[in-house]
């Protein structure tokens, strides 16, 4: 992390009374808990502060905390806080709110959001390793909550430390709040990973239903009719992609979720080698690259981005 942006950002933070901390819409792990964890380590910081952390409040996550359901146009001179998001079309819940500076904390690729500083680090395995290495560097304060919920923000987005993503700097961070703030890790995974029967019998239903092409992209396109079977909803498949990653077959793997509610198909894509974010990005969407997401309107763009994903799968060598 860069120390003078991570200073800057302090000071930005320190100035304001008015800070709103925004993340991307159908948020994972990471974006909840990063965007949580840096409001409460602000409020914690300076309690006379207006601090907000805004989005809808997703059920799974609510060990995280809730987030705050206030009416943003009342607000004046406000910062505003960008975490875990590529383009300012995905942030969830700013809609009514007039910002005079924006930063954007991000450990994604991405130049779509012009901000007024930015802290860009593709080498970090999450946001939440970001936001942790942010409090460390500067005089924001933690505790053993925000610790907590920092730590399972890294394990999540880091799918429990297997991906590439990961580093030395990783486990220095993991290593300081445990040691700082004596989290009790081993009990903390019950709250990622606890499931109830009916998303474990939805998952087996995902490995039934894969289909893999010859050149070994697995896909598989989810309809509302199928997650109201299981009782689970269209946030759920997005939560189980990781549990693909080590197929001998497949190179590329996508889950296609129709979410009725917004008429729109949510993708999930991973890959283990060829390069996807630049193919998501030509679909609403963007992220690592070899993972990534994107939100299509029709059935043609989900069947042409399955096409351009099959072709990155036939060039990989």
């Amino acid at each position: 992390m860069a120390m003078d942006t991570s200073k800057l950002i302090y000071k930005k933070i320190k100035k304001y009374q008015n800070i709103v901390i925004a993340r991307h819409v159908g948020p994972d792990p990471d974006a909840v808990a990063s965007e949580i964890a840096l409001r409460d380590a602000i409020k914690y910081t300076f309690p006379n502060k207006k601090v907000l952390a805004v989005g809808l409040n997703v059920t799974k996550f609510k060990y995280f905390g809730s987030l705050d359901r206030e009416n943003l146009g009342n607000l004046e001179d406000v910062l505003l806080i960008i975490l875990d998001v590529p383009t300012l079309d995905r942030v969830d819940g700013i809609e009514d709110l007039e910002y005079k500076e924006v930063i954007k904390i991000d450990h994604h690729p991405c130049d779509k959001i012009i901000a007024n500083v930015e802290l860009v680090d593709e080498t970090a395995s999450s946001t939440c390793q970001m936001i942790a290495d942010l409090i460390f560097n500067t005089n924001l304060k933690m505790n053993e909550n925000i610790a907590s919920n920092l730590f399972l923000g890294i394990v999540s987005d880091s799918d429990r430390f297997l991906l590439s993503y990961t580093t030395a700097r990783t486990f220095k961070v993991v290593s300081k709040l445990i040691d700082e703030y004596k989290i009790d890790f081993a009990s903390l995974y019950t709250k990622l990973y606890e499931r109830p029967i009916n998303e474990i019998r939805f998952h087996g239903y995902l490995a039934e239903n894969l289909t893999l092409t010859d050149n070994g992209l697995a896909y598989i396109k989810i309809m509302p009719e199928v997650l109201k079977d299981y009782k689970v909803d269209s946030g759920t498949p997005s939560n189980m992609i990781n549990d693909f990653n080590y197929i001998k077959e497949v190179l590329v793997w996508i889950f296609v979720t129709f979410d009725d509610k917004n008429d729109i198909y949510k993708v999930n894509i991973r890959s283990r080698g060829p390069i996807i974010n630049e193919i998501a990005e030509k679909y609403h969407g963007g992220g690592h690259k070899f993972a990534s997401g994107a939100r299509c309107k029709t059935i043609e763009e989900i069947d042409n981005l399955l096409k351009d994903l099959d072709e990155a799968c036939s060039f990989y060598e």
